[in-house]
């Protein structure tokens, strides 16, 4: 175990990622990003504490070539985006006759951003169903055949995850294929006091947690509570299953969120410091600089 522990000290953030869904926001300002910095300057500031962003932006809006290029310009060179597929192609019925639209999109974002381009995230509605599994087969065949870049898979309607022949039938196509299946995790947020997610205009669906990886990485998108203590169990339980996937050789992408966007960064420190304590081989983070510890809450473990 030493010795796989010490290889993945040598890869370092080639190995573990981590982030948020955003880079642009305001809210960030004094608290995350230094008070009187400009929006200009946000993302570089970014890169400096994350090696990875979900990119939710290009699931809106498809950025020009000179958008991407200057993305690129301000990170620093390990640095991954997670581009998502545009919702007017994964959230307009069936996916296969939307492939060549979707290939024009990818090598838009792989000129623009060359080895930055991390993880592609396909996100599915809920109404895609199982029923749609020979549309899904057709599609993750193409990408395979035409285009064979990294893809997460993202599922929201119930039955993939209800159902044993229908969770089954797609984790053996992902699998098959080489494609990753997203791991989202709304536990906290569902399970914890109040009512967060009556604050986010995009509510995340109650689902099972399923802990699979299906290809040579882990793509977890954690959605956490804004009492921070309130996600201490379940980040602990997370520091877990990081450490053994990466002891297995698995790269892993780990997205933290908030309804309440303010706390992600609040979030993904508690995390790291989790994984540190726990002696996880992660790469050490600019927030951890006495400079930047100034700007973040203190937590429980820390008082």
């Amino acid at each position: 175990v030493s010795g796989v522990k010490c290889c993945i000290e040598e890869l370092g953030e080639k190995m573990f990622y981590m982030g948020c869904a955003v880079w642009s926001y305001r809210g960030w300002v004094g608290e995350f990003y230094p008070k009187g910095s400009t929006s200009k300057d946000w993302l570089s500031l970014y890169g400096k504490s994350f090696s990875t962003v979900e990119g939710n932006t290009t699931f809106y809006h498809i950025p020009s070539l000179s958008i991407l290029s200057k993305w690129k310009e301000s990170t620093p060179v390990d640095f991954q985006f997670s581009v998502k597929i545009p919702r007017e192609y994964s959230h307009n019925g069936d996916l296969a006759p939307q492939k060549d639209r979707i290939r024009e999109f990818y090598q838009t974002c792989k000129t623009g951003l060359g080895t930055k381009l991390g993880v592609v995230f396909l996100q599915l509605p809920p109404f895609y169903s199982p029923q749609q599994g020979q549309d899904l087969a057709k599609f993750l065949n193409f990408w395979r055949r035409e285009i064979n870049h990294p893809l997460a898979v993202e599922v929201r309607h119930v039955d993939w995850f209800s159902v044993e022949e229908y969770k089954t039938r797609l984790n053996v196509l992902l699998q098959k294929l080489g494609v990753g299946r997203v791991i989202l995790d709304t536990r906290p947020v569902y399970e914890g006091t109040g009512d967060p997610m009556s604050a986010s205009p995009n509510k995340k669906p109650y689902l099972p947690v399923e802990k699979l990886c299906t290809n040579d990485f882990a793509f977890v998108r954690y959605i956490g509570h804004p009492n921070l203590p309130e996600n201490e169990k379940y980040l602990n339980e997370w520091a877990l299953w990081v450490e053994k996937t990466l002891l297995l050789g698995k790269r892993v992408y780990f997205y933290c969120h908030c309804p309440t966007e303010d706390h992600s960064p609040s979030i993904a420190k508690m995390f790291h410091q989790m994984l540190v304590q726990n002696k996880v081989p992660v790469p050490e983070l600019y927030w951890n600089q006495p400079a930047q510890q100034s700007l973040f809450p203190k937590f429980p473990s820390e008082k």
